[in-house]
């Protein structure tokens, strides 16, 4: 009995490791800019299993092997950091109402919502409950979480989860750096940058001048813009490159739709004509298995 005891301990603290190791690995190759793999990145979790923003949806997400979860912040009436993406309870829950008018203690009640609008069993987790949850599985991206950065970060220091947080947004290099000085020693930033306005090369060269991001999120309608495969080559060592595939106007058409019909068209224009080597998709699981079937995806 003694030794079944110590062999289940020493797995548990192999799969513990492992998970650790994983996120130092998604980590060193966004800070190496490693080109070998393609990182995907899961919208809201997996939002088409579990209601998005769950801790269900996170945990599906890591067991496919995804390596980023996209999570949105909001913020209670009584000051509680939540996840869910709209600022109203209405959609993914069965509240009503703004959460910025409702304390914790009242959506602590709640239930929230599937896909398809209908109640299941699952609770509204609090940022915190997620960071814990995520710790040493998989790298989390923080979106509208920079409205309460400090909040967030001292959550993160809180739950020692500083290294596996990814935060993007569309400000200035000079904003951002002001806004999050030294923060940026533990916390990645991705700019976002949209390739259809004027001066948007100028811009993605003065942030690798005056901050050198690992990565960046770039946008475009359309094929028709040389911008985007001007880029592959540009940026290629110096900043991997973003692309979402969430919906048609993000990536030129080059979308989850497009490669439902034929992932070479989507997803593959991606990764070799414009050098995407971080897609975000509401499909996880298909982008992974066509990754794999490429070798590049473990």
């Amino acid at each position: 009995m003694k030794k079944l005891i110590l062999i289940v301990i020493a797995a548990l603290a192999t799969v513990q490791l492992y998970s650790q190791d994983r996120v130092s690995l998604i980590r060193e190759k966004l800070l190496n800019r490693d080109q070998s793999t393609v990182i995907v990145a899961s919208h809201r979790g997996d939002w088409r299993n579990f209601p998005e923003n769950s801790l269900e949806a996170i945990d599906n997400a890591i067991k496919m092997g995804v390596d980023i979860v996209e999570l949105d912040v909001q913020r209670t009436k009584d000051g509680q950091l939540i996840l869910m993406h709209d600022p109203t309870l209405d959609r993914t829950s069965t509240g009503k109402g703004k959460i910025a008018e409702v304390t914790l203690d009242s959506i602590r009640k709640l239930k929230l919502k599937n896909g398809c609008a209908i109640r299941t069993i699952h609770n509204v987790p609090t940022l915190e409950e997620a960071l814990l949850h995520a710790k040493g599985k998989i790298m989390l991206n923080l979106d509208k979480a920079d409205r309460y950065f400090e909040q967030v970060y001292a959550l993160m220091k809180k739950t020692g989860t500083t290294k596996q947080i990814i935060m993007k947004g569309n400000k200035s290099a000079e904003e951002v750096k002001k806004q999050f000085g030294d923060y940026l020693n533990d916390v990645i930033y991705m700019p976002i940058v949209n390739l259809d306005t004027h001066g948007a090369e100028q811009q993605i060269e003065t942030f690798i001048k005056d901050m050198q991001p690992v990565a960046f999120e770039l946008l475009f309608v359309k094929d028709s813009n040389p911008l985007p495969v001007k880029l592959k080559s540009s940026l290629d060592g110096r900043a991997l490159i973003w692309y979402n595939t969430l919906w048609d106007t993000m990536a030129g058409g080059h979308d989850d739709d497009m490669s439902l019909k034929n992932p070479d068209d989507g997803y593959g224009y991606l990764i070799d004509t414009l050098g995407a080597r971080i897609i975000q998709t509401d499909r996880p699981q298909y982008l992974l298995d066509y990754l794999r079937s490429r070798k590049l995806h473990d």
